[in-house]
Order: C-alpha cells, then sequence, then structure tokens
C-alpha cells in the first residue's frame, strides 16, 4: 500500500499520523475491495475517510472527521469500514 503525493500532503496538513497497525488495517481492507472487484473504493478508518485506487493500491485522498462533514465522495465503486 502505498500513498500518493496528494494523501501524503493532506495527512500532513491535519497531523494525522499513521502507525504501522492502522497501515496494516488498511491494506487490509484494499485487499478486501479488491476481493470483490472494486476499482475505487472509500475506506472508513476511525475518524477518518480513504479513497484508494484498488487496482494501484494507492491511498489517492485522506480526510478527517471535520473535513468529512460536507464532502460528497464521487467516482467510487465500493466502501469498506474498518473497526
Amino acid at each position: 500500500l502505498k500513498f500518493s503525493a496528494h494523501a501524503e500532503k493532506r495527512l500532513k496538513e491535519r497531523n494525522i499520523v499513521l502507525a504501522g497497525e492502522d497501515l496494516a488495517k488498511i491494506d487490509n481492507a484494499v485487499k478486501q475491495a479488491e476481493a470483490k472487484g472494486s476499482r475505487e473504493s472509500l475506506i472508513i478508518y476511525g475518524d477518518l475517510a480513504l479513497v484508494a485506487s484498488v487496482r494501484n493500491k494507492t491511498v489517492v485522498t485522506a480526510m478527517d472527521g471535520k473535513s468529512i462533514r460536507e464532502h460528497v465522495f464521487t467516482n467510487i465503486d465500493s466502501a469498506v469500514i474498518v473497526k
């Protein structure tokens, strides 16, 4: 799993630090989406929303709880909720 420059910028701007365990759970969510044939997936992880290109195994954007409130997610074909 990798993060695009845009996603890395968003994480940094919002002071979001993901530990190894977090990355493993997000990677697993992308694998679950891939197993179902998804191409672009919304991953809800805690109060984070991540949009990932499943084919490229790349997180393309990241938002925290404050940013999610009035956001419309487009061009996704699946959603994975990680607990």
